[in-house]
């Protein structure tokens, strides 16, 4: 879904809170920080939680339902069987209706085992709750009974014997969703409308002692989702699909009276109509909630609020409703199928990630991305979370739809403890320029490693066992920027080989494969007048093997290769020691690893051969990366007869195009400019103007990438067959400036060295 699911929110659950001051958050550098730097810690502040997932048993359905207490993970949802860890579906199962315990330090089962069902229909278990004490586990769902015990929809279990407690009984007209306790007080919310047979709307309060319905009336017009008390016990905060409160207008989100239901704070308008609060947690001075909608323009994030006096702390803007939020050491934890963050300078729209960290005063992403699937039922994945203490350790366990865990299989089921972290960073990318005599250069695109974003990069020479360098970084998985280091030890004709490790301080990758390059003698007349124009952004295409496409105008500007292209492909464009890539024509691509302001004046420069029919998109600026975008223009894309076009949005789709063909199989020069009016738009192949238009001098604008080989060419004039272009391309860059005729002549004149 683009903008959220649109079934069901994640059941209530036991509060979850941390009275623990929240850390700053560490600001990561983009570039090579000096050698002697303090080394990468293992977590990056204030991250308190590994992204390295326990061997938990799994369950063969959805868990909706968490609550932890005294080493004990209590979990419910819509489920028959258990099976353990790394288990297939239908291997060593064994029956857990819909309700089971876990010993929070191994993962494993207790001997604790209800079965929660109902005559007709399905029983589920959608909320569970520990009293103060941990005598008592509350349970509410759609449920009537509890191993054959009589029960309508809640119900209260005695945790030493795990026995269902006779004395507390009462009638529930519908689902129960969310519960909170206190050392007298249940309360409740749901789908129903009467509770104890008396009238209540989706939420209502009844007593610990034998579940007689209390005054507490907080009548909503629409679903309960979640219950919370503040931790000072003086109020009650709810969340739910609702619009008014006992006549009072507030949508999604409220604070009332734990005594009486009045309304003390409400919030017209805060939220968005078409968005609920799926899940509330607090700590010791905020309260944080879980955020849901679907269609255009709905909110889907985590907002934190102050409890002083309830008003906003801050709110994130990512797109993928949000179903269960937690807080452990000042970070905030969540739970959502976030697909979109890009309008809070994160991720832009692309495959789902579901689980995210964030400091509970800033909405910033902080390095902690843990993954699952969607997994079955809508899908969304995770669906709840819940933490708790045993042995010395914090344990964060996360249930839901899921059916992987960090790419491996595990259903419904899993958790993260605060050590040891275990998992290295990724091995780094590396690659090597000797553009200038008596000097390598070794380039390298950052690494990730999922619970740590400021890494350190030792590079080792030679073969040697000793680094000749150290530095560190910061990165996380989608700005991966480039680093550079420079070897001035070395001689022309020289010929030597680097290998490059990443460490977030406890853990090390594997070195690198060995990269080797020969000393140049000379300078290389092409690379040089190329960033002597001024290139923002220059791409030769000369890695091996690699996600990475250095970035050679010392800009830093790095992109990233998807879909393994084809490789040092021979003969290059340009004379000399570089090769070129090849593209498939139907998903191979390159994308800058930073997004750019929109350039108000340009020049994109690249080299194409091909002898496609099909034609395709060869250098573009769209607002994605991992998918087609959906704003796209300043791009030049070949048609299925051969002939370029160069098109730019400006009040429409203003396009120019070559007279002639170049889909001949030979290397061609392919530059367009756009300057101000008067000079306009212009395309230049081989050196020579083919085709300009001195009138349009504006372009869409938005921030967007730069990508080479693939993008949408949807509602542009000449749509060719294919959006990839097929074929080879080399020596790719990008200027701030409109080049003049005779800087673009002059480099097609240097093309033979």
């Amino acid at each position: 879904m683009m903008n959220g699911s649109t079934g069901p929110g994640s059941g209530g659950r036991g509060r979850v809170r941390a009275a623990t001051a929240a850390l700053g958050l560490l600001a990561g550098a983009l570039s090579a920080t000096a050698v002697g730097a303090s080394p990468a810690a293992a977590l990056t502040p204030p991250v308190a939680i590994t992204a390295d997932d326990l061997t938990t048993w799994q369950t063969n359905g959805i868990v909706w339902a968490m609550a932890a207490g005294d080493g004990v993970v209590y979990a419910g949802g819509t489920f028959s069987t258990l099976r353990p860890p790394s288990a297939a579906p239908g291997t060593g199962e064994q029956p857990a209706v819909n309700f089971a315990a876990f010993d929070a330090a191994t993962g494993a089962p207790t001997d604790c085992s209800l079965s929660f069902t109902v005559s007709s229909g399905t029983a589920t278990v959608r909320s569970l709750a520990l009293s103060p004490d941990g005598d008592t586990l509350y349970a509410g769902g759609q449920f009537g009974a509890v191993n054959g015990v009589g029960v309508s929809n809640i119900a209260a279990i005695d945790t030493r014997t795990c026995t269902v407690r006779t004395s507390f009984k009462t009638g529930v007209s519908a689902t129960v969703r969310a519960l909170a306790v206190t050392d007298d007080t249940v309360y409740l919310g749901g789908d129903f409308t009467t509770v104890g047979g008396q009238p209540r709307g989706h939420f209502a309060a009844v007593s610990r002692a034998n579940a007689s319905l209390l005054p507490f009336t907080a009548d909503a017009d629409e679903v309960g989702r979640a219950v919370e008390l503040t931790p000072d016990g003086r109020n009650v905060l709810l969340g739910g699909d609702f619009f008014r409160i006992n006549g009072t207008s507030t949508h999604a989100l409220a604070v009332v009276n734990p005594t009486t239901g009045q309304l003390t704070t409400s919030y017209p308008g805060f939220i968005h109509d078409n968005s609920t609060v799926q899940d509330i947690t607090t700590d010791a001075s905020g309260f944080y909630t879980a955020n849901e909608g679907t269609g255009g323009g709905v909110f889907d994030g985590r907002i934190a609020l102050d409890l002083s006096d309830f008003q906003q702390r801050w709110r994130d803007t990512c797109l993928g409703a949000t179903q269960a939020v937690a807080v452990y050491s000042g970070v905030l934890y969540s739970g959502s199928h976030a697909h979109d963050c890009a309008s809070m300078g994160a991720f832009p729209d692309q495959p789902r990630k579901h689980l995210l960290a964030q400091s509970v005063d800033d909405p910033k992403l902080l390095p902690w991305f843990p993954d699952t699937n969607d997994g079955i039922g809508e899908p969304v994945g995770p669906r709840v979370m819940t933490q708790t203490g045993s042995g010395g350790r914090h344990y964060l366990w996360v249930g839901g739809e899921f059916t992987t865990v960090n790419s491996r299989p595990q259903q419904g089921l899993t958790r993260f403890a605060d050590g040891p972290d275990t998992g290295a960073p990724w091995v780094p990318n590396v690659s090597l320029s000797t553009l200038t005599p008596g000097r390598i250069d070794v380039n390298w695109q950052t690494s990730f490693d999922t619970d740590d974003g400021e890494l350190t990069y030792r590079i080792y020479k030679d073969g040697s066992s000793t680094p000749v360098h150290t530095t560190t970084g910061y990165s996380v998985f989608w700005d991966r920027p480039q680093l550079t280091w420079t070897d001035t030890d070395v001689a022309p004709g020289e010929t030597h080989s680097y290998r490059i490790t990443a460490s977030d301080g406890v853990n090390t990758s594997a070195k690198s494969p060995a990269q080797s390059a020969t000393v140049a003698s000379t300078t290389e007349a092409y690379p040089a007048r190329v960033r002597a124009d001024g290139a923002s952004l220059y791409w030769r295409y000369d890695e091996g093997t690699s996600t990475f496409a250095h970035d050679s105008s010392r800009n830093l500007n790095n992109g990233f290769m998807r879909n393994g292209p084809a490789y040092r492909q021979t003969p290059a464009a340009v004379s000399g020691p570089s090769t070129a890539i090849g593209l498939n024509g139907t998903d191979e691509y390159v994308y800058s690893n930073r997004q750019h302001p929109q350039p108000a004046r340009f020049t994109i420069e690249t080299w194409i051969r091909t002898t496609t029919t099909r034609g395709g998109k060869i250098v573009g600026f769209g607002n994605l990366t991992q998918q087609n975008s959906t704003r796209h223009d300043k791009h030049i894309y070949l048609r299925n007869d051969g002939r370029l076009v160069f098109g730019v949005q400006s009040g429409g789709a203003r396009t120019i195009a070559t007279p002639g063909a170049y889909n001949d199989g030979q290397w061609h020069h392919v530059v367009a400019t756009q300057g101000p009016l008067g000079q306009g738009m212009a395309l230049y192949v081989d050196g020579q103007l083919r085709a300009s238009n001195i009138l349009v001098s504006g372009n869409e604008s938005q921030p967007g990438y730069w990508r080479v080989g693939g993008d949408n060419l949807a509602g542009w004039p000449n749509r060719p067959t294919s959006n990839f272009f097929e074929g080879r391309i080399d020596e790719t860059a990008v200027y701030p400036t409109a080049l003049s005729a005779s800087q673009i002549s002059a480099h097609y004149a240097l093309r033979n060295g």
